[in-house]
Protein backbone atom coordinates (compact mmCIF):
# COMPACT_ATOMS: atom_id res chain seq x y z
CA UNK A 1 0.00 0.00 0.00
CA UNK A 2 1.45 3.47 -1.03
CA UNK A 3 2.14 5.89 1.32
CA UNK A 4 1.71 10.05 1.13
CA UNK A 5 5.60 9.85 1.64
CA UNK A 6 5.90 7.87 -1.66
CA UNK A 7 3.41 10.73 -3.68
CA UNK A 8 5.14 13.51 -1.84
CA UNK A 9 8.98 12.66 -2.81
CA UNK A 10 7.76 11.97 -6.07
CA UNK A 11 6.57 14.51 -6.77
CA UNK A 12 9.30 17.09 -5.08
CA UNK A 13 11.89 15.03 -7.24
CA UNK A 14 9.84 15.31 -10.47
CA UNK A 15 9.30 19.32 -9.71
CA UNK A 16 12.97 19.68 -9.12
CA UNK A 17 14.37 17.41 -12.17
CA UNK A 18 11.97 20.23 -14.22
CA UNK A 19 12.28 22.89 -13.14
CA UNK A 20 15.93 24.09 -14.90
CA UNK A 21 13.83 23.46 -18.56
CA UNK A 22 10.79 25.61 -17.51
CA UNK A 23 9.41 27.28 -20.27
CA UNK A 24 11.96 25.28 -23.01
CA UNK A 25 10.68 23.96 -25.86
CA UNK A 26 10.19 20.16 -26.80
CA UNK A 27 13.33 18.39 -28.06
CA UNK A 28 15.36 22.34 -27.51
CA UNK A 29 17.01 20.22 -24.78
CA UNK A 30 17.46 16.90 -23.02
CA UNK A 31 16.77 15.81 -19.26
CA UNK A 32 18.73 12.82 -18.32
CA UNK A 33 19.41 13.51 -14.98
CA UNK A 34 19.26 16.34 -11.52
CA UNK A 35 20.91 19.60 -12.29
CA UNK A 36 20.53 23.14 -11.56
CA UNK A 37 20.94 26.66 -12.40
CA UNK A 38 18.39 26.91 -16.15
CA UNK A 39 15.11 28.75 -16.10
CA UNK A 40 14.97 29.73 -12.54
CA UNK A 41 19.19 30.19 -11.87
CA UNK A 42 18.49 27.19 -8.50
CA UNK A 43 20.80 25.22 -7.00
CA UNK A 44 20.25 21.36 -8.12
CA UNK A 45 17.18 19.45 -6.13
CA UNK A 46 14.86 22.67 -5.91
CA UNK A 47 11.55 22.76 -6.00
CA UNK A 48 8.82 25.12 -6.88
CA UNK A 49 5.51 26.25 -5.98
CA UNK A 50 3.82 23.25 -6.98
CA UNK A 51 5.83 21.09 -4.08
CA UNK A 52 5.43 24.25 -1.42
CA UNK A 53 1.43 24.26 -2.67
CA UNK A 54 1.45 20.69 -1.53
CA UNK A 55 3.39 20.61 1.50
CA UNK A 56 1.19 23.69 2.72
CA UNK A 57 -2.28 21.03 1.98
CA UNK A 58 -0.59 18.48 4.01
CA UNK A 59 0.46 20.14 6.49
CA UNK A 60 -3.13 21.76 6.95
CA UNK A 61 -4.66 17.96 6.79
CA UNK A 62 -1.53 17.03 9.29
CA UNK A 63 -2.55 19.69 12.04
CA UNK A 64 -6.29 19.72 11.55
CA UNK A 65 -7.02 15.99 11.16
CA UNK A 66 -9.26 17.62 8.62
CA UNK A 67 -9.31 19.19 5.07
CA UNK A 68 -10.24 22.80 5.81
CA UNK A 69 -10.00 25.03 2.50
CA UNK A 70 -9.89 28.52 4.82
CA UNK A 71 -6.60 27.30 6.70
CA UNK A 72 -5.39 25.41 3.48
CA UNK A 73 -6.47 29.23 2.31
CA UNK A 74 -3.75 30.97 4.81
CA UNK A 75 -1.21 28.30 4.27
CA UNK A 76 -1.12 29.20 0.82
CA UNK A 77 -0.79 32.68 1.78
CA UNK A 78 2.14 32.64 4.34
CA UNK A 79 3.81 30.69 1.65
CA UNK A 80 3.36 33.30 -0.62
CA UNK A 81 3.86 36.11 1.54
CA UNK A 82 6.19 34.45 4.14
CA UNK A 83 8.13 31.76 2.23
CA UNK A 84 6.73 29.25 4.03
CA UNK A 85 6.92 25.98 2.95
CA UNK A 86 9.69 26.22 0.89
CA UNK A 87 13.60 25.59 0.16
CA UNK A 88 14.98 29.42 0.37
CA UNK A 89 11.71 31.38 -0.61
CA UNK A 90 9.29 31.94 -3.26
CA UNK A 91 10.28 32.07 -6.93
CA UNK A 92 7.57 30.92 -8.87
CA UNK A 93 3.85 31.42 -8.69
CA UNK A 94 1.22 31.82 -11.72
CA UNK A 95 -0.28 35.31 -11.92
CA UNK A 96 -4.36 33.18 -11.28
CA UNK A 97 -3.07 31.89 -8.22
CA UNK A 98 -1.55 34.87 -6.71
CA UNK A 99 -4.38 37.16 -7.90
CA UNK A 100 -7.11 34.50 -6.18
CA UNK A 101 -4.63 34.44 -2.93
CA UNK A 102 -5.45 38.22 -3.13
CA UNK A 103 -9.31 38.14 -3.02
CA UNK A 104 -9.72 34.53 -0.96
CA UNK A 105 -11.18 32.74 -4.24
CA UNK A 106 -9.92 31.26 -7.62
CA UNK A 107 -11.56 32.21 -10.82
CA UNK A 108 -14.61 30.81 -12.27
CA UNK A 109 -14.70 31.55 -16.05
CA UNK A 110 -13.53 29.75 -19.40
CA UNK A 111 -10.00 30.79 -19.22
CA UNK A 112 -9.33 29.87 -15.43
CA UNK A 113 -8.68 26.58 -16.08
CA UNK A 114 -4.29 26.46 -15.67
CA UNK A 115 -2.63 23.55 -13.83
CA UNK A 116 -2.16 25.85 -10.84
CA UNK A 117 -4.88 23.27 -8.22
CA UNK A 118 -3.88 20.08 -10.17
CA UNK A 119 -0.35 20.79 -9.16
CA UNK A 120 -1.22 20.31 -5.50
CA UNK A 121 -4.05 18.32 -5.40
CA UNK A 122 -2.17 14.09 -5.01
CA UNK A 123 -2.13 14.62 -1.53
CA UNK A 124 -5.87 14.41 -0.91
CA UNK A 125 -5.59 10.93 -2.36
CA UNK A 126 -4.36 10.45 1.36
CA UNK A 127 -6.91 11.60 3.09
CA UNK A 128 -11.02 10.65 3.51
CA UNK A 129 -11.74 13.83 1.26
CA UNK A 130 -14.87 13.67 -0.56
CA UNK A 131 -15.55 14.44 -4.21
CA UNK A 132 -17.04 18.12 -3.12
CA UNK A 133 -14.23 18.58 -0.74
CA UNK A 134 -11.45 18.16 -3.39
CA UNK A 135 -13.77 20.93 -5.67
CA UNK A 136 -13.51 23.40 -2.69
CA UNK A 137 -9.50 23.01 -2.60
CA UNK A 138 -9.37 23.42 -6.25
CA UNK A 139 -11.43 26.83 -6.17
CA UNK A 140 -9.03 28.48 -3.75
CA UNK A 141 -7.28 29.03 -6.64
CA UNK A 142 -8.90 27.65 -9.74
CA UNK A 143 -12.60 27.47 -9.14
CA UNK A 144 -14.13 26.61 -12.56
CA UNK A 145 -15.51 22.95 -12.92
CA UNK A 146 -13.29 21.60 -15.06
CA UNK A 147 -10.01 22.10 -13.15
CA UNK A 148 -12.49 21.55 -9.91
CA UNK A 149 -13.44 18.26 -11.90
CA UNK A 150 -9.60 17.22 -13.22
CA UNK A 151 -8.81 17.70 -9.48
CA UNK A 152 -11.25 15.31 -8.54
CA UNK A 153 -10.43 12.59 -11.20
CA UNK A 154 -6.41 13.05 -9.96
CA UNK A 155 -7.46 12.01 -6.09
CA UNK A 156 -9.24 8.69 -7.76
CA UNK A 157 -6.53 7.76 -9.93
CA UNK A 158 -4.48 8.40 -7.40
CA UNK A 159 -6.74 6.30 -4.87
CA UNK A 160 -6.88 3.42 -7.49
CA UNK A 161 -2.67 3.54 -8.05
CA UNK A 162 -2.49 3.63 -4.13
CA UNK A 163 -3.87 0.19 -3.74
CA UNK A 164 -2.19 -1.56 -6.29
CA UNK A 165 -4.31 -0.84 -9.64
CA UNK A 166 -2.19 -0.27 -12.87
CA UNK A 167 -1.61 2.78 -14.41
CA UNK A 168 -3.41 1.70 -17.47
CA UNK A 169 -6.58 0.89 -15.28
CA UNK A 170 -6.64 4.32 -13.40
CA UNK A 171 -6.20 5.70 -16.39
CA UNK A 172 -9.51 3.87 -18.10
CA UNK A 173 -11.30 4.65 -14.72
CA UNK A 174 -11.35 8.69 -15.46
CA UNK A 175 -11.79 9.05 -18.67
CA UNK A 176 -8.61 8.93 -20.17
CA UNK A 177 -7.49 5.60 -21.01
CA UNK A 178 -6.91 7.43 -24.80
CA UNK A 179 -3.43 8.08 -23.61
CA UNK A 180 -2.43 4.53 -23.38
CA UNK A 181 -1.75 4.80 -27.28
CA UNK A 182 -1.99 8.43 -28.30
CA UNK A 183 1.28 9.49 -29.90
CA UNK A 184 3.49 12.06 -27.79
CA UNK A 185 2.59 14.63 -30.38
CA UNK A 186 -0.46 14.56 -29.66
CA UNK A 187 0.73 15.39 -25.48
CA UNK A 188 0.27 18.52 -24.85
CA UNK A 189 2.81 20.21 -22.08
CA UNK A 190 1.76 23.52 -21.67
CA UNK A 191 -0.36 25.47 -18.77
CA UNK A 192 -3.88 24.03 -19.05
CA UNK A 193 -5.23 22.05 -16.83
CA UNK A 194 -6.38 19.28 -18.81
CA UNK A 195 -3.01 19.18 -20.93
CA UNK A 196 -0.91 18.75 -17.88
CA UNK A 197 -3.56 15.99 -16.61
CA UNK A 198 -3.15 13.98 -20.00
CA UNK A 199 0.05 14.37 -19.77
CA UNK A 200 0.68 12.74 -16.48
CA UNK A 201 -1.00 9.86 -17.13
CA UNK A 202 0.41 9.52 -20.63
CA UNK A 203 4.10 9.49 -18.71
CA UNK A 204 2.87 7.55 -16.23
CA UNK A 205 1.15 4.80 -18.53
CA UNK A 206 3.84 4.72 -21.53
CA UNK A 207 6.79 4.07 -19.00
CA UNK A 208 8.01 0.98 -16.32
CA UNK A 209 9.38 3.17 -13.75
CA UNK A 210 9.76 6.60 -11.71
CA UNK A 211 13.06 7.16 -13.60
CA UNK A 212 11.35 6.69 -16.88
CA UNK A 213 7.99 8.44 -15.73
CA UNK A 214 9.61 11.51 -14.83
CA UNK A 215 12.46 12.30 -17.25
CA UNK A 216 9.37 11.60 -20.53
CA UNK A 217 7.34 14.23 -18.53
CA UNK A 218 10.29 16.95 -18.30
CA UNK A 219 11.33 16.30 -22.15
CA UNK A 220 8.17 17.41 -22.57
CA UNK A 221 8.90 20.55 -22.60
CA UNK A 222 7.14 23.59 -21.87
CA UNK A 223 5.44 23.16 -18.11
CA UNK A 224 8.32 20.96 -17.35
CA UNK A 225 8.15 21.44 -13.35
CA UNK A 226 4.15 20.72 -13.30
CA UNK A 227 4.05 18.24 -15.79
CA UNK A 228 6.90 16.06 -14.06
CA UNK A 229 5.48 17.31 -10.53
CA UNK A 230 2.32 15.19 -11.57
CA UNK A 231 3.52 12.60 -13.29
CA UNK A 232 6.55 12.26 -10.10
CA UNK A 233 3.78 12.13 -7.65
CA UNK A 234 1.34 9.17 -9.69
CA UNK A 235 4.86 7.54 -10.37
CA UNK A 236 5.92 7.33 -6.19
CA UNK A 237 2.51 5.76 -5.23
CA UNK A 238 3.41 3.66 -8.47
CA UNK A 239 6.34 2.33 -7.98
CA UNK A 240 7.22 3.84 -4.57
CA UNK A 241 10.01 6.66 -3.09
CA UNK A 242 12.43 3.51 -3.02
CA UNK A 243 12.59 3.36 -6.27
CA UNK A 244 13.54 6.92 -7.10
CA UNK A 245 17.30 7.25 -8.17
CA UNK A 246 19.49 7.71 -4.92
CA UNK A 247 21.80 10.00 -6.49
CA UNK A 248 18.55 12.40 -7.25
CA UNK A 249 17.15 11.85 -3.23
CA UNK A 250 20.43 12.73 -2.50
CA UNK A 251 20.54 16.29 -4.31
CA UNK A 252 16.77 16.93 -3.14
CA UNK A 253 16.53 20.04 -0.91
CA UNK A 254 14.89 21.28 1.75
CA UNK A 255 13.89 16.94 2.48
CA UNK A 256 13.18 18.45 6.65
CA UNK A 257 10.90 20.64 5.43
CA UNK A 258 9.02 17.86 3.62
CA UNK A 259 8.99 15.21 6.37
CA UNK A 260 7.85 17.75 8.73
CA UNK A 261 4.63 18.29 6.57
CA UNK A 262 3.74 14.43 6.08
CA UNK A 263 0.94 12.69 8.05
Amino acid sequence: MATLRDAVFGQAVGDALGVPYEFRARDSFTCSGMTGRGTHGKPAGTWSDDTSMALALCDSCRELGRVDADDILARFRAWRDEGAYSVDGLFDIGIATSTALDRGRGGAGERDNGNGSLMRTVPLAFTDATDDEVRAVSAITHAHAIACDACVDCVRAARMLATGASAERAALAVGMGWVATAPRGAIRSGGYVLDTWAAALWCLVRTSSYEECVLAAVNLGEDTDTTAAVAGALAGIAYGASSIPRSWMNALRGKDVTERCLF
